[in-house]
């Protein structure tokens, strides 16, 4: 089954912790800190895959997660690094933010391989904090954490050109007769439910990709039917080739069609409309002229070739007027840009900053002693003569969950607290 949209949770590895510990050797006297750093979380990486072309895989496996860094030992080891995730997709993927649905990446052109989710660094071993104050530190920096998110998997399909139009009116047969392609074909409502590519050949080495795109009805553009289901796959289309059943074999009108799949389009996406378009009058082999009333061909060039939209009597069938069609189209491709429609980045993942670490712990005196590189790297750029400075380094006492944990441990008014070699009166 063709699968073209899918929702899967991903995280990445979480990074190691660092270790603490000390030397502990016969002859040496006094052993320094000899903990080894965490190893780095792995990333989550998606990468495209020229065999795959729907999303299917991804409907009974939703989550994936990359390994998590090793924690550091002693002797200075160095704990392993977590394993990276590659997760493939077909061309034309495009992952979003399933709770914003902004563009996170699209794996379309140039864009082969890219990292959704970088894995947590490894914490820093206790023998990186040995100052000269403090020769004996008993903490270590706990790796970064993983990063979660669910995400929206879209497949977009790449072509040139789209073939659009109200069920059974002769797309799929059109492509079948002009390209590779064998979709498949009956005269049924929405026998096409998946979008078909084809390769057009034309002389002198020319060509382009053709899309047969399902049916649309009124709405689509609200998702009614399977409206955006279908809708998104013209998003990367150059040209539309509008095909309606010029002889009205179903009582449908011609021209209402055309001008109902334009609103959808507009209602979708705006600049579709700007997008060249060629009208293909399908079916002329079942017009039935009886001299009296306007030819649906001469009603609908009038109504179009006016607003600069080509009209091409077509029969699919018999391939009566398909080589002057595909030729125009050739030609309007020629005037624009044929590069493939990338989907701009719309959404970068916030990293969260480096998790340096503290203790706090209380001495026999009663003296409530907080250490560690966290508080030395606040303390080495806080004013704390002035005002502001020292609300700022209250704040940060705060957020970083350290008055809490002082309360925790049973602080009162009045108590003191010593952060390297200063002290402070604990008041609420």
């Amino acid at each position: 089954m063709f699968a073209d949209s899918a929702k899967i949770f991903i995280r990445s590895g979480k990074g190691g912790d660092g270790h603490v510990s000390f030397r502990r050797e016969l002859y040496v006297a006094a052993g320094g800190p000899d903990g080894g750093d965490g190893g780095r979380g792995g990333d989550v990486i998606f990468e495209v895959d020229d065999g795959l072309n729907t999303l299917t895989d991804f409907r009974h496996v939703r989550k994936y997660a990359a390994g998590d860094g090793q924690s550091g030992g002693k002797r200075r080891c160095h704990g392993a690094d977590g394993a990276d995730l590659i997760i493939k997709v077909p061309e034309g993927t495009v992952i979003k933010d399933f709770e914003s649905g902004k563009v996170i990446a699209d794996m379309s052109g140039e864009n082969r391989r890219e990292v959704i989710l970088r894995g947590g660094k490894g914490g820093l071993g206790n023998m990186h904090f040995a100052t000269s104050t403090m020769q004996v530190p008993k903490y270590a920096q706990p790796g970064q954490p993983a990063q979660e998110l669910w995400v929206q998997l879209e497949l977009k399909v790449i072509a040139d050109v789209g073939l659009v139009g109200f069920p059974n009116v002769g797309k799929s047969t059109l492509l079948s007769r002009v390209s590779n392609a064998r979709p498949k074909i009956a005269n049924y409502h929405f026998t096409t439910l998946n979008p078909h590519l084809g390769v057009v050949d034309l002389s002198d080495g020319q060509g382009f990709v053709m899309a047969d795109i399902p049916g649309l009805i009124e709405g689509a553009s609200q998702g009614i039917g399977l409206g955006h289901a279908f809708l998104k796959h013209i998003e990367r289309t150059k040209v539309l080739i509008h095909v309606v059943d010029a002889a009205s074999t179903e009582g449908r009108d011609p021209v209402a069609d055309i001008r109902a799949i334009n609103r959808e389009l507009e209602a979708y996406n705006p600049g579709l409309l700007k997008r060249p378009q060629v009208i293909a009058a399908n079916k002329i082999d079942a017009i039935y002229d009886d001299g009296e009333s306007e030819s649906p061909l001469e009603r609908l060039k009038r109504e179009f070739e006016a607003e600069g939209i080509r009209v091409f009597p077509i029969s699919a069938v018999t391939g009566q007027g398909v080589r002057e069609l595909l030729y125009h189209v050739n030609e309007l491709l020629q005037t624009v840009d044929r590069s493939p429609v990338i989907f701009e980045k719309e959404f970068v993942y916030e990293y969260q900053d480096e998790n340096l670490p503290y203790t706090v712990e209380r001495t026999a005196d009663g003296v409530y002693v907080v250490e560690g590189p966290k508080i030395e790297k606040m303390l080495g750029y806080t004013n704390l003569d002035s005002e502001k400075g020292f609300q700022f380094f209250q704040k940060f006492l705060k957020d970083t969950g350290i008055l809490g944990e002082l309360e925790e441990m049973g602080i009162a008014e009045g108590d003191t607290v010593r952060m390297y070699g200063l002290e402070f009166d604990y008041y609420k």
